[in-house]
């Protein structure tokens, strides 16, 4: 609760951060039909927990944590860009209970919304005259490096969804989503904070493998979220991950386990969205034990994680909120 009490006073906060980055000073149509558009989908903008965190390590290593603002917001504006360009590819209908970007302004303006907002990754922290250029090298190519390997596991989920690959094991899902979410949901901004921080060198990589394991359990959470969701839940799309085939933990240890994994390949490759053909997707991963799997790794994962963080963190206010973010990460019901 510590963790999410965090996030609810500093949501505004981060908000206006954000919102700071997108430019009014412009001709009309360029904002009407860019900067406006990509600025009213960012506001409804989540837990902002990316950003935040990234401020978290900065302070956690005994740094000013404003001097992270740039990069907090371009690791956000990277994470804008990923779901706006996920919700094309996958054909999603809703993002954060509104109508995926794609809906309202159209393809095209779309994808093109989605690449001013990776052009700010970098060009946040170039811009920066608070970082001085050694700092600012190295954060610069955190932020390439996050984007590279996002990029990748991006690569893998959709390859795998178009070739209508299922010969998937555990160690394959691994890979994917360490690289499609747990560097920017986890890694990277807890390594950018401790560098811009000035942490020494086993802070900066503890903090690295704290949030690569928070990242994946995070991951894990919104896949067992998405199936078996409270009421709020519900209403964001719920059970698209079946309709859109989706390669999750639960699915991959399913299709190891389940004598009836041939049917389960048969309804998540029909794409459908049939209440009760969803619902028998999920008794069929709850019959493989696959849920309970779920989670229980990712509960490991982050045990694991805080034992190795505690090592090298002095204690702090800032190092609580942490520890308590990865238990956050795997209890959180929406």
């Amino acid at each position: 609760m510590k963790f999410q009490s965090y996030l609810s006073r500093n949501a505004k906060r981060m908000n206006e951060l954000v919102a700071d980055y997108f430019r009014q000073d412009t001709a009309q149509d360029m904002l009407r039909y860019l900067y406006r558009p990509l600025a009213e989908y960012s506001a409804n903008g989540g837990k902002r927990h990316r950003p935040l965190i990234c401020e978290l390590a900065c302070a956690a290593v005994g740094g000013n944590p404003s001097d992270a603002h740039s990069a907090a917001s371009a690791i956000e504006h990277f994470h804008t860009a990923a779901l706006i360009h996920d919700d094309i590819a996958d054909k999603s209908q809703l993002r954060r209970g509104a109508p995926c970007l794609h809906l309202v302004i159209g393809e095209g303006m779309a994808i093109n919304a989605g690449d001013l907002a990776l052009a700010q990754v970098t060009g946040l922290v170039v811009d920066d005259n608070n970082l001085g250029d050694a700092v600012k090298l190295r954060v610069l190519d955190e932020l390439v490096q996050m984007t590279i390997r996002t990029i990748e596991g991006q690569a893998l989920d959709l390859g795998w969804a178009r070739d209508g690959r299922y010969d998937l094991d555990i160690d394959d899902y691994l890979m994917m989503a360490t690289h499609k979410t747990a560097y920017y949901s986890g890694g990277t901004p807890l390594a950018v904070g401790a560098i811009i921080g000035g942490g020494g060198e086993t802070q900066i990589e503890a903090l690295r493998a704290f949030g690569m394991s928070s990242g994946l359990a995070f991951q894990i959470q919104d896949d067992l979220l998405n199936l078996v969701g409270t009421k709020e839940r519900t209403q964001k799309d719920f059970r698209s991950d079946i309709t859109e085939g989706k390669r999750s933990l639960i699915v991959v240890h399913a299709l190891q386990d389940s004598p009836r994994a041939s049917e389960l390949v048969g309804i998540l490759s029909s794409h459908t969205t049939d209440s009760k053909e969803l619902e028998q997707v999920v008794q069929l991963l709850d019959e493989a034990g696959s849920l309970d799997f779920a989670r229980n790794f990712a509960t490991d994962l982050v045990g694991e994680a805080k034992r190795d963080l505690i090592a090298v963190l002095p204690p702090s206010k800032q190092a609580d909120l942490l520890l308590s973010m990865a238990d956050f990460f795997v209890e959180r019901m929406s």
